[in-house]
């Protein structure tokens, strides 16, 4: 098994490479995670970015299976993904649009804003994930480099593990470092212009993602 890897390194390393670049860059992810984390709690923030993880161990599984050149090759699927992925962000950033003062607490009182429960956050993470056609065309570009025929399956396995955790690993630590007392403090009493402003960056994705 080690020289197995040993022997696909740098294959590994290119993809890990690619991974991350596509993490840090700026999207609909990120906003999620950072809009939960500061309006409602860390245990929120951690549950999206599991979420998206999984959204993303998705289109990883179906693109290693074969099947997302089959997708990508009808039309009307990326449509209908396109367009329920589009309303999905949209949704969600015009209920941030509508955020009042009012409905924020006192962090003294009550640690977070009238909080979601996990599975809400869960789904939030990976509906926006799993319904973004940019995160399948990515796959499929990336594995286009990686993978040949003669890939193994346990290359293939390690290397979904390896985005899995990536993904889980860098939206937890954004999770984290936002969700704690001095950062939630701070942000508290502009925490209804932060749900809008993220409201409207999220709106901005979904629109974008029509065209």
């Amino acid at each position: 098994m080690e020289s197995l890897i040993f022997q696909y390194l740098s294959s590994i390393l290119s993809l890990v490479g690619l991974v991350m670049i596509a993490l840090i860059s700026p999207g609909p992810d990120f906003a999620i995670v950072v809009r939960n984390s500061l309006i409602y709690s860390r245990k929120t923030g951690l549950f999206t970015a599991l979420g998206i993880a999984l959204g993303i161990l998705v289109h990883v599984s179906y693109t290693l299976l074969g099947l997302g050149l089959v997708i990508a090759k009808n039309p009307w699927t990326l449509i209908g993904v396109k367009y329920l992925g589009a309303g999905y962000l949209i949704y969600i950033g015009y209920k941030g649009l509508r955020a009042s003062r009012k409905t924020t607490l006192a962090l003294g009182n009550i640690h977070h804003r009238h909080d979601i429960s996990g599975s809400t956050a869960l789904w939030s993470g990976f509906l926006t994930n799993a319904l973004n056609p940019k995160c399948m065309l990515f796959f499929i570009s990336l594995f286009s480099v990686v993978l040949s025929p003669k890939t193994p399956l346990l290359i293939m396995f390690t290397y979904g593990v390896i985005i899995f955790v990536g993904t889980l690993a860098w939206f937890s630590f954004i999770a984290f470092c936002l969700s704690g007392k001095h950062a939630r403090e701070k942000f508290n009493a502009v925490s209804h212009w932060i749900e809008r402003t993220t409201g409207g960056i999220l709106i901005i994705f979904g629109v974008k993602l029509c065209f």
